[in-house]
């Protein structure tokens, strides 16, 4: 559902928007909030702060239209704005858009044409918040950052993606590339450098393959998350894949001096999926944390080669459709108890 706020001094608007769009209402396609000047707009903004389209007209008491614009504009960079004035002359347009209107629309209001103009803005938003999601969950920002970035999204914007957490239902997966610190040490940077990506790149096209995420690369070693329906069952198949692809590699140091081989940890259950990270350094790391997450790389730290460990929890739901073979229990560092473990086969 979008929701709109409605930022106009004639008080007949309000019963009018609610008349006209009553449908999308109702159907929970709209929400609309309401204020009578610019001023008090903040105020709503303030509280509510999952607003999607601000419709403004000019001319209003304690603060118009335009300095409004201007201060949404340092507020959030997401929320885009749409002016609905009866002073559509060219001038105002102008500094309207200036002061970064997406749309103006002249009084008075035709309906049918306003509600294109505010299903044209949300799916604008909709696309910057999907962007700037792949931002997050692909690590892009943290990789790629540089100063105009940073500078184009400033403290308060860095502040509003930081509190964009939430906990989920998801199943980690960390994989281990086995013995690759030995040939690090042996080997020039470049040839190290050049082996791993090559390694990483088949297991980041069986993750995305599975609708995964790749969380994060830490040094030979990926962690990969996934959410969504059978998050599990497709977070095993992947590693099941990841596992054969690699083995079957020609992808060496030289002819068949080096087969990589992984071992692999895998949990399910809730986990905190959000922003970690420095407003100080405007830096940030769309990731996960928990026990959850805990308990997966401690199973990929007790699995020898070309093994996947699963947590009881994870055998109990996948029994019927993998073969596993029960390792038994395993001592796990910071857990107060031994955790069952069991291997999957195929």
């Amino acid at each position: 559902m979008a929701k709109i706020l409605v930022v106009d001094d004639e008080e007949d608007l309000e019963v009018l928007i609610k008349q006209k769009f009553r449908q999308k209402i109702r159907q929970n396609e709209y929400e609309f909030l309401f204020a009578h000047n610019g001023r008090h707009a903040l105020q709503q903004l303030e509280e509510h702060h999952d607003v999607d389209v601000v419709l403004s007209d000019i001319n209003m008491p304690e603060m118009d239209g335009l300095t409004l614009l201007s201060k949404l504009n340092e507020q959030n960079f997401l929320l885009k704005s749409v002016i609905v004035s009866a002073y559509g002359d060219m001038d105002n347009i102008r500094v309207a858009m200036n002061r970064g209107a997406f749309d103006f629309v002249t009084k008075p209001v035709n309906f049918s044409d306003l509600e294109i103009t505010i299903d044209r803005t949300i799916k604008h938003v909709q696309v910057l918040r999907e962007t700037l999601k792949a931002v997050q969950e692909n690590n892009i920002l943290k990789m790629y950052v540089d100063e105009t970035v940073l500078n184009f999204m400033g403290g308060k914007e860095i502040e509003n993606v930081l509190a964009n957490n939430q906990i989920i239902d998801g199943t980690i997966a960390f994989i281990d590339i086995c013995g690759f610190t030995a040939i690090s040490e042996n080997e020039p940077a470049d040839k190290v450098v050049n082996l791993l990506n090559a390694y990483f790149d088949i297991m980041v096209k069986e993750i995305i393959k599975e609708n995964g995420v790749v969380d994060k690369f830490m040094g030979d070693a990926v962690l990969a998350t996934f959410k969504g329906d059978f998050h599990l069952d497709r977070a095993i198949e992947c590693c099941i894949s990841i596992r054969e692809k690699l083995k079957n590699s020609e992808i060496g140091l030289d002819a068949g001096s080096y087969k990589p081989e992984v071992s692999i940890g895998i949990n399910t259950g809730d986990m905190v999926w959000g922003n970690i990270g420095s407003v100080t350094l405007k830096r940030l790391d769309y990731t996960v944390i928990g026990d959850t997450v805990n308990v997966a790389a401690r199973l990929q730290a007790s699995a020898g080669k070309n093994q996947i460990l699963i947590s009881e929890k994870c055998y109990e739901l996948v029994k019927e459709s993998f073969k596993c073979n029960e390792i038994g229990l395993l001592e796990l560092k910071n857990k107060q108890h031994p955790i069952k473990a069991f291997e999957v086969l195929e």
